[in-house]
């Protein structure tokens, strides 16, 4: 299945690197081993040395990097988190996101070169950019400082995760 490339996309390849370049950015790719890439007619072509099982799983990761390449320079990618807990917070502080989640300290996350973080409200926090990859690492680390707790539900989540809440201890 080739990968089209919309008219604001610039895509280059060279020997086994696959270069992308658009309005959100430039990202670059080596390609995975048993995989070859060609452009003809505004469109990526990947294809593969054998069809064995490597060289199949090859195949398809190299068209998803490629085309998430695509859509990352043309419209970007973004997640949404949200914190919730009495006097949990977040600001963003030049390249750093300063969070405080109920620790005895504040927590300084230091966001990468090409990822936009945004928070509103203190609670809702926004991140931007190019690389799926690495907005989803992003997003990732911020919640992992504290995850959902299923009791009170307190902790940062994804904007569209489900808390599933447990019932507390029952005093008979």
């Amino acid at each position: 299945m080739p990968v089209i490339v919309p008219d604001s996309v610039k895509v280059t390849i060279s020997n086994r690197t696959v270069s992308v370049e658009g309005p959100k950015g430039k990202l670059q790719l080596d390609l995975p081993e048993l995989t070859e890439a060609k452009l003809e007619d505004n469109q990526v072509l990947v294809t593969r040395e054998s069809d064995e099982k490597r060289a199949k799983a090859m195949h398809g990761l190299a068209r998803s990097l490629i085309n998430n390449m695509v859509i990352g320079v043309e419209k970007g990618f973004v997640k949404k988190l949200e914190i919730h807990g009495v006097g949990f917070k977040a600001a963003v502080k030049g390249q750093v996101l300063n969070l405080n989640l109920g620790y005895s300290h504040e927590i300084n996350h230091e966001i990468p070169a090409g990822i936009n973080v945004s928070v509103e409200n203190n609670t809702n926090i926004t991140i931007e950019g190019a690389d799926k990859a690495v907005v989803g690492k992003v997003a990732a680390e911020v919640r992992s400082y504290y995850p959902v707790e299923p009791y009170k539900g307190k902790g940062v989540r994804y904007s569209d995760e489900q808390v599933v809440r447990k019932q507390g201890k029952q005093v008979t």
